[in-house]
């Protein structure tokens, strides 16, 4: 198989497992979780295991209704035969809290082939956009300099 096919391949992987989560199919997300799964994102870090990410796919108050891949920024790189990051910008559409909102975000994922099937063995999300938070002044206050945005949800 050729580079480009074996880069195919994890690419593909990789939106089996994002059309998983759009289908709220909780047994395929489950299978292809690596236990000890280690998740990054805005919401923090934590390690979670199959069984985790089935329930999290299946009962998650949120709805992944579109998704799309930048197939200009998409790059996978093989560190072994059986150990490939995946990283990409992703395009998202995702109902929670009653609200449809727009994401535009850069994601990773490492994944580890065990007993001949990939697993995901660490994920990451970065929302796009300036990596210091200036395109998110507006939610500042001006009359306080010392505002957060965690601060001004209190």
């Amino acid at each position: 198989m050729t580079a480009f096919g074996k880069e195919q391949d994890l690419l593909d992987v990789e939106k089996r497992f994002w059309d998983a989560m759009k289908k709220k199919d909780a047994q395929t997300a489950g299978k292809m979780t690596d236990d000890g799964c280690i998740i990054v994102g805005a919401q923090g870090v934590s390690a979670i295991d199959r069984k985790t990410m089935a329930k999290l796919t299946e009962e998650g108050k949120w709805e992944l209704q579109q998704f799309t891949f930048d197939p200009k920024s998409s790059q996978v790189r093989f560190i072994a035969d059986d150990v490939a990051i995946v990283a990409y910008k992703v395009t998202e559409r995702v109902a929670v809290d009653g609200k449809t909102l727009p994401i535009e975000a850069n994601d990773s994922s490492v994944w580890v082939r065990r007993d001949g099937e990939w697993l995901c063995a660490l994920h990451t999300e970065s929302l796009a956009g300036d990596p210091y938070g200036r395109d998110r002044r507006a939610q500042l206050s001006d009359d306080d300099p010392g505002a957060t945005p965690q601060r001004l949800k209190a």
